[in-house]
Formats: structure tokens, C-alpha cells, sequence
């Protein structure tokens, strides 16, 4: 079936003020740090044998004399900062660079992890401080909102029901961890935005693949528990076995998506200019190339710099790669994510003419940076 062109014409992204290095746990939690294997840390993040047994146990093994298993630094949520004040700002940059109106968006496609609110999400309060007057729903896929998001909207513009659609994906992990338990140290904050709107012929989107990532139900959960000042809070734990099934599962997962998608693309891995994978360990991206059989210089690694930011990954990756200069108008770009309890997804585009928010985003501007990033 041919397809209309519809893909990503904007892309903007926005990160909070607070940059927290590992000096911060070193500095607040020295017994912490000299006892990192007692915590989470154990479960999910080291080999489930002595000698590594699968591909992902093997590309992790360097990082294990390190207590931070790789982590450098990551941005997290200040006292006056949420969810939705990095999604409105990301979301107004978005619209602007697509050079829209807000009374041009149609539709906004909203996935927080986590909203301000349990039920009913961000949706309706962002689109009110928008001043949005189409329609405006909540979508959750955890750390592939982005991928799915993308999918649904791409289908609705395709269909003609809608034209111009804003996704807004926000990643708010520092709410949920506790600074006591290890876990703490690999997860960031963040937001991002981009809208789907019809392109030039032969551009967008061309193919995706999407599967449901069960066999991982289990490994996170959520624990309802109470603060020092006795009040209620959700926070984020992983299972004893979360390794042995994250590890066992990775490569398929990234092989299935990522070959159904450029399978339904009708390309090969060989065309593909640029990789985003989303990286939320130190060694992901290493695993993905070395899975696929990739150069490493087709992608770039962004989490010794912002960690993992969970479904804000493949944006940041995406608007990164086109400011670094590593996507051009017409390449070929696979994206692919996974996300624990949710769904693997992978979607290959043919970039078009995106045009990337410059209005002021906290360590939005990694140019000086990210040359050092870019081989994994």
C-alpha cells in the first residue's frame, strides 16, 4: 500500500535546571557508594553468572568496576520544576519552529512518565496553557511513548482526519526514585516535541515495527510507600531477576523490530544513514551496532550526558543527530526504542526538511559536547 507522506516536521526538546554529577552521591551518600552492590544496582545491572552468558552481559562487563556502572551526569527536576512546565515549554518551541499557530494544531498526543497527576494525565492542562482548542488525549507506552505516539499520529494525518498533530513526551524519573536506592543514579529528566504534519513526496514515515514487550512484565514495578514527613509516594523498584530477563530479551527484541521495520520500509540496515537507539544503560548503543552489525559512527550515545530519560531518548536522539549534522534532508533514519512492561518498537523515516527548536532549552545545546559522545 502507498502511503501519503506524513512524518516529523519539528522537533524541539527541553531539559531541568539541576545537573547532577556522581560528586553528589559521593559527596551525600559515601556508604552508599562503597556498598552499590547491596542495592538495586545488584539487580538490575550485573551478570546473573560469574562469566557473562549473552550479548548484553558481555558489552556490560567493562562497565562493572565502576560503582556508576557508566553514568556521568543527569539532569533532574528543580523545586519550582514538573512535568508539565518542561512539556510547555518544549511544546510552545515545537509549534513555533513548525512555524504554527496553536489554533493550527488539530490534535496533541500527550505521554508523561509520570503525570502530575495519576488520572486523569498532562493532556487538557497543557493544551489549556497552550491555548490548544483541538483535541488533546493521553497515551502511555512507557519508554517507547514516543514510537507509539508517532505511529498513532502518523495514521491519523494519513487518514485525513487530522493535519497538523503535536506529540509531547515528558520523563520525570527523579519523582519516583528514592536517592538512597542505587537505581537512582541511571535515571534523568526530561521533555521533547514534534509535529506530524503531511511533507514533501517520498518523505516521512515508511515502515514501523511494534511488538509488546511482556516477557519483561515484572522485572519494575511500583511501591506505594511513605516519605520522613509521612506522606504517600510512589516509587520505582526492579525485581531480583530484572537483569537475567532484560539481558535475555534485549538483542531479540532489537533484531525483530528493527528488521520488520526495514523490511516494511523496503530498505536494507546497509541504506540506513543514522541510527537513534535509545540508550538507557552506558552499553546500549554498543549492543545495538554490534547486534546489527553497524558502524558505531552511524550513531551517537547521549547517556554519559543526560542518562537514561526513559521515552525522551529518541527525540533527543533524533534532534541531536540533525544538530550535530548527522541527518540531512532525504536520509534514511531507523529509530528504536523498548520499553519494559510496554512495547519494543522500531520506525524507519525518510528525513525531511525538520526544523529544530533554537529557542533557549536547558542544556539543549550540546555542540561542544557530544563530538565526544558520538563513538559508543
Amino acid at each position: 500500500m502507498i502511503y501519503p507522506p506524513v512524518g516529523i516536521c519539528s522537533i524541539a526538546i527541553n531539559f531541568p535546571s539541576v545537573i547532577r554529577t556522581n560528586d553528589y552521591w559521593r559527596k551525600n551518600y559515601p556508604d552508599l557508594v562503597a556498598m552499590a552492590e547491596e542495592k538495586s544496582l545488584s539487580k538490575v545491572f550485573s551478570p546473573a553468572d560469574s562469566t557473562p552468558s549473552n550479548q548484553f552481559e558481555q558489552v556490560m562487563t567493562p562497565y562493572l568496576k565502576d560503582p556508576f556502572r557508566g553514568t556521568i551526569e543527569r539532569r533532574v527536576l528543580g523545586s519550582d520544576e514538573s512535568s508539565l512546565t518542561l512539556e510547555y515549554q518544549a511544546a510552545k518551541n515545537a509549534i513555533a519552529a513548525a512555524k504554527l499557530s496553536p489554533e493550527e494544531v488539530d490534535l496533541m498526543i500527550v505521554a508523561s512518565l509520570w503525570p502530575e497527576n495519576i488520572l486523569p494525565g498532562n493532556a487538557a492542562f497543557l493544551a489549556g496553557q497552550l491555548g490548544l482548542r483541538g483535541a488533546a488525549w493521553n497515551l502511555d507506552s512507557t519508554c517507547s511513548n514516543a514510537m507509539v505516539a508517532l505511529q498513532n499520529a502518523t495514521a491519523l494525518v494519513r487518514t485525513g482526519e487530522y493535519r497538523n498533530v503535536l506529540v509531547v513526551v515528558s520523563c520525570t524519573y527523579s519523582r519516583f526514585t528514592d536517592e538512597n536506592d542505587t537505581l537512582s543514579w541511571f535515571f534523568g529528566d526530561g521533555a521533547g516535541a514534534f509535529v506530524v504534519a503531511p511533507l514533501k513526496p517520498s518523505q516521512g514515515i515508511l515502515g514501523s515495527k511494534i511488538v509488546n514487550t511482556s516477557a519483561t512484565c515484572g522485572t519494575f514495578y511500583n511501591e506505594l510507600t511513605m516519605d520522613a514527613e509521612g506522606k504517600p509516594r510512589m516509587l520505582i523498584r526492579a525485581a531480583k531477576n530484572t537483569n537475567r530477563v532484560l539481558s535475555e530479551t534485549a538483542v531479540d527484541y532489537l533484531r525483530e523490530c528493527c528488521l520488520g521495520a526495514v523490511a516494511a520500509a523496503g530498505v536494507t540496515l546497509e541504506q540506513i544513514q543514522f541510527f537513534a537507539f535509545n540508550t538507557p544503560t552506558a552499553w546500549y548503543s554498543h549492543l545495538c551496532t554490534q547486534a546489527l552489525g553497524i558502524e558505531p559512527e552511524r550513531t551517537i550515545n547521549l547517556y554519559p550526558h543526560y542518562a537514561n530519560i526513559g521515552p525522551m531518548l529518541p527525540i533527543a536522539n533524533l534532534y541531536h543527530g540533525a544538530q550535530l549534522g548527522k541527518i540531512h534532508e532525504n536520509d534514511l533514519v531507523l529509530v528504536y526504542t523498548v520499553g519494559s512492561v510496554s512495547n519494543a518498537a522500531a520506525t524507519v523515516m525518510r528525513w525531511g526538511d525538520v526544523a529544530l527548536s533554537t529557542a533557549p532549552a536547558t542544556s539543549a545545546n550540546l555542540t561542544d559536547v557530544l563530538p565526544k559522545l558520538v563513538l559508543v
